[in-house]
């Protein structure tokens, strides 16, 4: 048995009893509406997408309508968000993109949602799992902020080393929602700075805790 197992059965005992409808806090009703809302979080905060998105899905109700617009049309929509060129630019493009080569629907397929422009592997492995149900982990900040600090990778410099060593100790079934549980708890306790160990369920598990907070007391 990996040395780290106590930790995850720990993480997923703690977060099915206290968190078993965590969800992502983007507001959507289908594929295309999602990835837009991804594409436009990258490096902003999911409240201020959240105010930005339905101006678009009004004016583009569908990934059709999108295809069919200007960048100025879109960035006008978006220009309070970070980098409101470039997403306008990606937008657009993946739009079109969809249209032309996945007959309008969002590819299902890390393959092939890498292949439309804006989308990495973190925002296709988003779509994978909040929209497809698959067993992918996107590792955002907040994951790879959460999962170094507990203690649950090792030796982990990376995004795609994080999502592996993640991948291999959550089942299959738990992985779509523990990585809403990491996000989570990365954005309200586990702070990039002054993180809320004080009110942290996970601190017994916690290596930065164990290993660097109690030692500083």
């Amino acid at each position: 048995m990996s040395d780290l197992n106590p930790k995850y059965n720990f993480i997923i005992d703690y977060f099915s009893k206290n968190q078993p409808d965590a969800a992502s806090e983007l507001i959507y009703d289908n594929p295309y509406q999602l990835l837009v809302a991804v594409v436009l979080s990258a490096q902003c905060t999911d409240k201020r997408v959240n105010l930005i998105t339905p101006h678009i899905f009004i004016k583009f109700p569908t990934v059709y309508d999108l295809a069919n617009a200007s960048e100025t049309e879109i960035f006008d929509l978006i220009k309070s968000c970070s980098y409101p060129n470039n997403k306008a630019k990606h937008l657009l493009g993946l739009a079109k993109k969809i249209v032309s080569d996945f007959n309008g629907n969002v590819p299902e397929s890390l393959d092939d949602l890498i292949t439309l422009p804006g989308v990495g592997r973190k925002t296709a492995n988003v779509i994978l799992s909040v929209i497809y149900n698959q067993p992918a982990m996107a590792v955002d900040t907040h994951v790879f902020r959460v999962s170094n600090r507990l203690g649950i990778v090792k030796n982990s410099k990376t995004p795609f080393e994080t999502e592996k060593q993640l991948m291999a100790h959550f089942s299959p079934e738990i992985i779509p929602i523990a990585h809403h549980w990491l996000i989570l708890h990365g954005r309200y306790v586990c702070i990039a700075r002054n993180p809320k160990c004080e009110i942290c369920k996970l601190s017994a598990i916690c290596d930065y805790y164990n290993d660097y907070i109690l030692k500083t007391k």
